[in-house]
């Protein structure tokens, strides 16, 4: 099992902790689409790395069009020396129609075609065929020589699509190189859920792809004096609460028995009361859905729970300004497995 770090800060930033993750041994650094845009950080921090993966974790494809991200990964791709991985997130339906001002329709189809028509525009470019993508949702069709950037000395970017469902997971199965699994997931949703689901889109695929990297976003609750231990474990139970009031991950909660915590939650921040909403979080749920402990414990933790089960982990911390903490965690787990 892989262990990577992630990276939710500002971008003048980014080239310190991508050098920390490379030193300390870190696969890869993979950069959510939160408060900046992740390519440009991406960008930056493959100038200041030769070895780690690099990743978004995930970009808003529905933010975009296939060949906007087409262009912007491949040029990543170049300037990393094929390190770059595309991750890929539908996002919810309000972000999609109310923030990006963008279409909404069938997310699981729309999601599998996007990938498709990234790789027949990376095709085109790096063969010289000519661009025919006709599709329910994108349509390309025209590449002129202006606009081909021509051929990469490496191959296109790995293509990974987050999913919680089973229609977005199948199709990750089907259509990409990797599922991304939200960090509102437990271990056993992932064993009786998420992989049989990811093994029937492989399966369905017209092409089998010969490495398939299940990669989880794992919630850690810990820290190195009380106060930060304390801290972090209240800060976790409100990113759940915030996590489990959301409709879309609600079959998570109702895998456990819990549906009514959702319809409590749900309740509670449609009339805004976000800061209630941590206190339903009790201790159960807590670490069913986080690894919460001592540093000491928290390697063997995450080996004994994930372990066979996904191909790559990622560190989550919720606290802010956790980068050195996150570091200590991601060696605690690699040593652990020693």
């Amino acid at each position: 099992m892989k262990i990577d770090m992630t990276f939710s800060g500002n971008p003048e930033d980014v080239v310190a902790s991508a050098e920390s993750a490379e030193n300390s041994g870190a696969d890869g650094l993979f950069i959510p689409e939160t408060r900046h845009d992740p390519f440009l950080q991406l960008a930056l921090a493959s100038q200041t790395t030769e070895r780690i993966e690099l990743g978004t974790s995930v970009a808003i494809a529905f933010a975009r069009n296939p060949m906007t991200v087409a262009n912007t990964s491949y040029d990543l791709q170049r300037l990393s020396g094929g390190r770059m991985v595309v991750g890929l997130g539908s996002q919810v339906a309000p972000h999609i129609t109310r923030r990006y001002s963008m279409p909404w329709s069938k997310p699981a189809a729309r999601m599998e075609e996007f990938a498709a028509a990234l790789r027949a525009i990376w095709h085109s470019w790096g063969s010289g065929d000519k661009l025919d993508f006709r599709g329910d949702f994108y349509t390309h069709t025209l590449m002129t020589p202006m606009f081909d950037p021509g051929p990469l000395e490496v191959d296109s970017p790995r293509i990974w699509i987050a999913g919680v469902g089973p229609k977005m997971t199948e199709a990750a199965g089907r259509v990409a190189d990797g599922l991304i699994c939200h960090s509102f997931t437990t271990a056993e949703y992932l064993r009786d859920i998420t992989v049989p689901t990811v093994n029937v889109g492989r399966a369905s695929a017209s092409s089998a792809r010969k490495e398939f990297d299940v990669s989880g976003l794992i919630l850690f609750a810990t820290g190195r004096t009380e106060e930060e231990y304390d801290a972090a474990v209240t800060a976790t139970r409100e990113r759940l609460a915030f996590y489990g009031s959301t409709p879309a991950y609600r079959p998570v909660l109702d895998h456990h028995g819990w549906g009514a915590l959702h319809e409590e939650l749900y309740g509670l921040s449609r009339q805004g009361r976000w800061q209630e909403m941590g206190a339903l979080i009790d201790d159960q749920v807590l670490d069913t859905f986080a690894i919460v402990g001592e540093l000491e414990s928290i390697g063997r933790q995450a080996h004994a729970r994930f372990g066979g089960l996904l191909t790559r982990m990622t560190v989550a911390l919720v606290q802010e300004d956790s980068g050195d903490l996150q570091l200590e965690i991601a060696d605690r787990i690699v040593r652990s497995a020693a």
